[in-house]
């Protein structure tokens, strides 16, 4: 039987697949970021009584004309000696049915598990392997312990991943604390998903019995008056970031200085009403100075 665990650790990347480059950038591993992903059947069944079934199966395409590829996504609880035939089958049916590279994705949580799955795997006699199986593989060893509130935050689905790859780590308590705080920044439907993700994920793991005492401390928060002044706030310093970036942006993009002084000015200020002025001022100043003009 398939268990919660195992189903969270892939079912991440159809909630949010930009984890994958996000995490891979981390690693110097050279993957564009997607302009469009698309989730495929699962069923690599052919015209014969043994169903095959890869965990997950997304499409990215990006911005270079031939660098699409499919992503299939495998969560491995534990070393198993007959799934190295299933994956080098999986990435020659998926390659030959849609004629794109196809990448293997192996989600782990535990290093000894995640040192077997990244371990190359020849398939042939070995005096000539006709094929050697390289598996991709994220896991404790090489997935970022996300501990800082303010990190979990900017990155709320890497932050639920970490969480899951991490739970049987000591440290595990600071991760779920960390996104258990990152949450309340979010509406109550996002956090739900995330919430439920890091519960299906950490299984059985000791850590689950610190997020289910987490949750059932946070879960009051979404509900409460407090938490829908905060996110309003919240949403709106966003706006106010955003528009104070895309003002120091397009400066730049036509070639004026803007110096410490003007820059720190900018970016402090959370007023949309004044970042608006700025922005239209933006578009034809010749100086950064000349923004605040009229103050």
């Amino acid at each position: 039987m398939v268990s919660s665990s195992h189903e969270a650790m892939h079912r991440i990347f159809q909630e949010a697949p930009g984890v994958f480059t996000r995490t891979f950038r981390t690693l110097g591993l050279p993957f564009d970021d997607p302009v469009a992903v698309s989730l495929l059947p699962t069923d690599l069944t052919e015209n014969s009584p043994l169903e095959r079934r890869v965990d997950t199966l997304l499409r990215f395409d990006t911005a270079e004309a031939d660098s699409s590829f499919l992503l299939a996504v495998e969560a491995q609880g534990k070393k198993d000696l007959a799934k190295p035939a299933s994956w080098a089958y999986y990435l020659a049916h998926l390659n030959a049915k849609y004629g794109v590279p196809a990448v293997l994705l192996v989600v782990c949580q535990d290093k000894n598990t995640a040192a077997w799955a990244s371990a190359p795997v020849d398939i042939g006699p070995p005096q000539w392997p006709a094929l050697t199986l390289r598996p991709l593989v994220l896991g404790p060893h090489n997935v970022p312990a996300v501990k800082d509130p303010v990190t979990a935050a900017g990155d709320i689905p890497l932050a639920a991943f970490s969480a899951i790859t991490h739970g049987k780590d000591p440290d595990a308590g600071a991760i779920l604390r960390a996104l258990a705080a990152a949450l309340k920044t979010v509406d109550e439907d996002t956090a739900s998903i995330f919430i439920e993700l890091t519960e299906q994920g950490l299984g059985t793991a000791p850590a689950a019995q610190i997020w289910r005492d987490l949750m059932a401390v946070d879960l009051s928060f979404f509900r409460s008056e407090t938490a829908q002044r905060l996110r309003g706030e919240g949403r709106a310093e966003g706006r106010a970031e955003g528009r104070a970036e895309d003002i120091i942006l397009l400066l730049t993009k036509r070639g004026i200085l803007v110096p410490e002084v003007a820059r720190d000015r900018i970016t402090a200020c959370t007023d949309l009403d004044t970042l608006g002025v700025w922005f239209d001022r933006a578009i034809t100043a010749t100086s950064a100075e000349e923004l605040f003009a009229e103050e």
